[in-house]
């Protein structure tokens, strides 16, 4: 018997397919995993040229698999500032957060983006778990009159430092006074869309939800890629190179309900993420409050791990998370995401580990694909941790 090392994924008509299904495999898709429900590709051949050309042109995701958590109704803001640690009386109408959705033990159930389109009007861009009914049994249960549905929205992504001569060909000047985690209501080609100015990459980038995307989803990905070949535009999948560079999470791998925000390095030093003093009693608050005062026994933390390179982690080369020993041979904890970073000329990665072995310079063993690796934690963000580049243009609004 033989392992299969490449084995394909079925595609028929059980799984979701994102609005922009049809028109994103006409790029070649090479390789499809399966989020939220819903077919997504995750590269087109060389993940390592989809990263080079993110970092140095303009590239175009599709992310219609980030479904839509619509709440709306007469306590909408006091219901959607129950289900958040964030206190969304910071939060104007038009801004975006990221934000935790926090179980009652303080366990995240996911790590979506949030917009505020209205006093009472809010999406949560959902990361891969399932929020809707949750969110539906928990407004059934206290009896809140909002209304919970997942709207016909779907999202593509535009990201790269020429993403901004894109989007001002898309829709004029003005949209570079979107400030960043800002959002904004526009029409193209007679499609109605919203504009953010998020992404997945910590580069320059903006996001465009549509409406009626089942209607309008090929029109709005071809629109875009006729306004981007002019410039270059690349389609890519999801570059978690740059992502865990720039030490964003995955939910499923770096956090998941068994983990709480302080572990997640969020809460001790990102107050505004669990915000204890505000007067909402957000769900998994007491919890919370317990757990800051007590402190937690593990942390997520950088390392830098040596050996040949362990891929893209989403290439197929990381199957399990890696196991993290210390010097003396005792297994403390694991990787959870792991790349080589062409920028750094190394292997990088998250690794969740006892407190004790928290701070930087603390030597680790890190079991690769290719065997027992020396490592060692840093800080991370692994580059540019103020995020400078995504929050600069040669034109912005103040908020």
């Amino acid at each position: 018997m033989a392992v299969n090392p490449n084995p394909g994924i079925l595609q028929y008509s059980r799984l979701r397919k994102s609005p922009f299904f049809h028109a994103s495999r006409q790029h070649g898709v090479s390789l499809y995993s399966v989020y939220n429900h819903t077919y997504h590709p995750r590269h087109y051949g060389d993940p390592v040229a989809e990263y080079w050309a993110l970092l140095e042109g303009v590239t175009l995701w599709d992310v219609g698999v980030e479904r839509q958590v619509e709440i709306t109704g007469p306590d909408a803001f006091e219901f959607t500032n129950m289900l958040v640690p964030r206190d969304l009386t910071k939060c104007k109408v038009g801004q975006c957060k990221y934000v935790f959705v926090t179980a009652e033990d303080g366990g995240i159930i996911n790590d979506p983006v949030l917009l505020r389109l209205g006093e009472n009007h809010f999406w949560l861009s959902l990361a891969d778990s399932d929020v809707l009914l949750w969110a539906k049994g928990l407004a059934h249960g206290l009896g809140m009159d909002v209304h919970i549905r997942e709207p016909d929205v779907g999202p593509v992504q535009v990201q790269g430092p020429k993403s901004r001569d894109v989007m001002v060909d898309l829709f004029g000047e003005s949209i570079l006074d979107v400030p960043y985690y800002y959002a904004v209501d526009r029409e193209l080609n007679g499609m109605q869309v919203v504009v953010s100015r998020t992404g997945y990459t910590a580069e320059l980038g903006y996001e465009i939800y549509l409406h009626n995307a089942t209607r309008d989803g090929v029109k709005l990905w071809e629109t875009i890629w006729e306004a981007g070949r002019p410039h270059g535009m690349q389609v890519i999948g999801p570059c978690h190179i740059r992502r865990i560079e720039a030490g964003i999470l995955s939910w499923g791998c770096d956090i998941t309900y068994e983990t709480n925000p302080f572990e997640a390095g969020y809460g001790f030093e990102k107050t505004w993420m669990v915000d204890l003093d505000q007067d909402a009693d957000f769900l998994g608050k007491e919890a919370l409050t317990r757990i800051k005062a007590e402190g937690v026994a593990r942390k997520l933390v950088g390392v830098r791990m040596g050996g040949p390179g362990v891929g893209s982690f989403n290439d197929g080369s990381m199957i399990e998370p890696f196991d993290v020993h210390d010097p003396h041979g005792l297994r403390i904890g694991e990787v959870t995401s792991a790349c080589h970073s062409p920028r750094l000329d190394s292997n990088i990665g998250f690794a969740m580990v006892p407190v004790a072995y928290q701070e930087p310079g603390t030597e680790l063993v890190v079991h690769t694909q290719h065997g027992p690796q020396e490592a060692i934690v840093v800080e991370k963000p692994f580059h540019d941790p103020n995020k400078d580049i995504p929050k600069h243009l040669e034109r912005t609004a103040t908020a």
